[in-house]
């Protein structure tokens, strides 16, 4: 049986979110939430390591809240790169196993379900690659200089989540072969691009928000509270 490693990526420093603290140590309710993605990760039966990716900056702070908490999965903190994808790396090539499961989560995102992580583990035993997606309710336009080019049919449309789940040869693979391409946003996109194996995409869920910003404190909130 293969062993399953969670990825969590905690490096970027907040831009977007205009806070004096990356997101990731914003509270909802008591805890950060960074404890509250870990805690997902900790206590659920389909995940056995963790593996943390910090930006450098905020790394002793990171140790401090693991410290607190007694986790007792994580088994590397790592200094994030300059892009996800490079965080992303850094984290896929800390394992030296010969093969697992990788779900590769953004911290960003702390309502992930124990339903989520059983469905990706059950569709991991049947593909190599695993996305979790929603189906849009919004109409999606294409623009170009503000101007509609396209309205796609929405029934084919999907908005993307995390966790994004390969077989480590797989993934390592396709960061091989791309280590000189950062035009990417995420995993997926690199096993797309060059046509390494078929995503299978799984249904996630809407409290699996991403926090970007500070206006989704708010709707953590509600969702935590709920």
């Amino acid at each position: 049986m293969l062993k399953n490693y969670g990825i969590i990526l905690a490096s970027g420093t907040g831009a977007r979110f205009n806070n004096e603290l990356p997101k990731q140590f914003v509270k909802i309710g008591d805890k950060t939430v960074l404890e509250h993605t870990l805690n997902v990760f900790e206590n659920s039966k389909y995940i056995d390591f963790i593996i943390l990716v910090i930006h450098p900056d905020y790394k002793k702070t990171a140790e401090e809240i693991i410290s607190k908490n007694n986790y007792k999965k994580i088994i590397n903190i790592l200094n994030g790169g300059k892009t996800r994808k490079e965080s992303s790396s850094i984290g896929i090539f800390s394992i030296d196993t010969e093969e697992a499961n990788v779900f590769i989560h953004d911290c960003a995102r702390p309502f992930l379900s124990e339903k989520i992580l059983k469905d990706c583990n059950d569709a991991l035993q049947q593909y190599k690659a695993v996305g979790v997606a929603i189906k849009t309710t919004d109409t999606i336009l294409e623009v170009n200089n503000n101007i509609i080019k396209k309205i796609p049919d929405r029934k084919n449309l999907m908005c993307a989540q995390t966790p994004q789940c390969f077989r480590l040869s797989l993934i390592k693979k396709a960061h091989e072969i791309s280590k000189n391409d950062e035009n990417f946003t995420d995993d997926c996109g690199l096993v797309i691009k060059y046509n390494l194996e078929d995503i299978y995409i799984v249904e996630g869920e809407s409290k699996n928000i991403k926090i970007t910003y500070p206006s989704d404190i708010f709707l953590a909130e509600k969702i935590y509270n709920s």
